[in-house]
């Protein structure tokens, strides 16, 4: 993620391209675009949400409060934080 913060904030990048390189564009350099970097069916999908508008505030990637990794959950927000787990 800092990776992808200083691309935009000191090398000018827009926030959703360094978020593609970050995603699909990686996938591809690997020759896995057919199992990672997208979210469809039948992909190997690792997900995250964060807390903030990553398009408008690039350094919202750093506040993860959900993670899934191949379907199970491993991070998500409790009651008492002020957001509704489901």
């Amino acid at each position: 993620m800092e990776e992808l913060i200083y691309r935009v904030e000191k090398g000018g990048q827009s926030a959703a391209a360094a978020i593609v390189s970050g995603t699909s564009l990686s996938a591809e350099s690997m020759n896995m675009a057919d199992k990672i970097g997208s979210l469809a069916p039948g992909m190997d999908a690792d997900i995250i949400a964060v807390d903030g508008d990553p398009s408008a505030d690039i350094t919202a990637l750093l506040r993860v409060v959900f993670v899934m990794k191949s379907g199970k959950v491993y991070k998500a927000p409790s009651a008492t934080d002020g957001r509704k787990a489901k």
